[in-house]
């Protein structure tokens, strides 16, 4: 039996499946989720649009709030937008969406 302070934290433990941050996809199953290629979100991070984190081996891991974006980018590249031009759009949408949000939170204060 492995003690309580070696044991490893399960996923419900650590609370990561709940963060829409937490890198938890590969650049492989990201790409297969979105229907896109590898070297599409390679371009995503090279516009400067989402910033994958990186695994201790180096590779590059994803977050739900990042396949979102990612998503939103390809929406718009399938129908005409450039790449550089879907990312700003995006950019500003995701910007206008937290406004949104802290607007709110701020106006429920008392």
């Amino acid at each position: 039996m492995i003690p309580e302070q070696d044991r490893p934290a399960t996923p419900a433990e650590t609370g990561k499946f709940d963060d829409e941050n937490y890198p938890g996809y590969t650049m492989g199953r990201a790409a297969d989720m979105l229907g896109t290629t590898q070297g599409f979100l390679r371009s995503l991070d090279e516009a400067g649009l989402i910033t994958p984190q990186r695994s201790a081996g180096g590779h590059r891991r994803y977050s739900r709030h990042q396949l979102r974006l990612a998503a939103r980018v390809r929406e718009l590249v399938d129908h005409g937008t450039a790449v550089d031009a879907a990312c700003r759009i995006v950019t500003l949408e995701d910007q206008l969406h937290e406004a949104r949000n802290l607007n709110r939170s701020l106006q429920s204060e008392p």
